[in-house]
């Protein structure tokens, strides 16, 4: 909606940003497990099984219509989902929002006081590009960025 001037509602923009819920992230103690327990909760096997090697994590990915789930099991003991694991045990870990354009909202977000964790965006699970916010900032819930990466 245009405004006196040409200026649109802050709201409007943020939602042409941030297009949906992308996923929900949900750190696990064991993958297998957590896989049998959700394919029988859902009534659907994981469509989606990857590694992600620099985040120490091994991810599986359920779908509920529109609505992802992303079970995240550490592969490691420093990575951030096995710190998460021995501070809170196992639960929901991130919101993750679809972003348009990945750079542009990092860039927005800064200029309204948010703290990214990671400046540049990384590769994450699931073919896209990630960046989290810090969570002291956003109600305690961790948040990410997802932009789908395009075709090379």
């Amino acid at each position: 909606m245009l405004l006196r001037g040409g200026e649109r509602r802050a709201a409007e923009v943020i939602r042409e940003m941030m297009t949906n819920v992308e996923h929900i992230g949900i750190a696990v103690k064991s993958l297998a497990v957590s896989n049998a327990l959700f394919t029988k909760l859902l009534g659907e096997k994981p469509y989606k099984s990857e590694a992600v090697e620099s985040e120490g994590v091994t991810t599986s990915f359920f779908r509920v219509n529109q609505t992802k789930i992303e079970l995240l099991e550490a592969t490691r003991p420093d990575s951030p989902i096995a710190k998460f694991l021995e501070k809170k045990g196992e639960g929901i870990h991130h919101l993750a929002f679809e972003v348009a354009d990945i750079y542009a909202e990092i860039e927005r977000l800064k200029a309204e006081g948010f703290t990214p964790l990671n400046e540049v965006p990384k590769r994450g699970a699931d073919n896209k590009l990630v960046c989290f916010l810090h969570p002291k900032e956003t109600n305690g819930v961790l948040v990410e960025l997802c932009q789908e990466i395009g075709p090379s």
